[in-house]
């Protein structure tokens, strides 16, 4: 069975930081890149980073550059984003999902979690 699981979303005042962690069971980890992508309320669902399968490639949108960081613990079967230094409008529902190889364009990852809130406070 293919599932993501994502967690670590919450409410943060600005400044602070969050971990999310998604947690992948079956033929979505294994030999997969992974993203992170985020989606506020009545806007499109925009890129936030990837990591390839070793985790020797990272990419970055511009707006999380320096303060989002994205790794993998393959031994955990495990993917995580560090979030520092959030802003208000880092708000939104964040998905972990799975991908041939690390790119920023969704419709190239097959498999999604269904998503972990993350509200940041001004």
């Amino acid at each position: 069975q293919v599932q993501l699981v994502e967690s670590g979303g919450g409410l943060v005042q600005a400044g602070g930081s969050l971990r999310l962690s998604c947690a992948a069971s079956g033929r979505t980890f294994s030999g997969f890149a992974k993203g992170w992508f985020r989606q506020a309320p009545g806007k499109e669902r925009e890129f936030v980073a990837a990591i390839s399968w070793t985790g020797g490639s990272t990419y970055y949108a511009d707006s999380v550059k320096g303060r989002f960081t994205i790794s993998r613990d393959n031994a955990k079967n495990t993917v995580y984003l560090q979030m520092n230094s959030l802003k208000p409008e880092d708000t939104a529902v964040y998905y972990c999902a799975s991908a041939k190889s690390a790119t920023w364009l969704p419709n190239e990852y097959a498999y999604w979690g269904q998503g972990t809130q993350v509200t940041v406070s001004s």
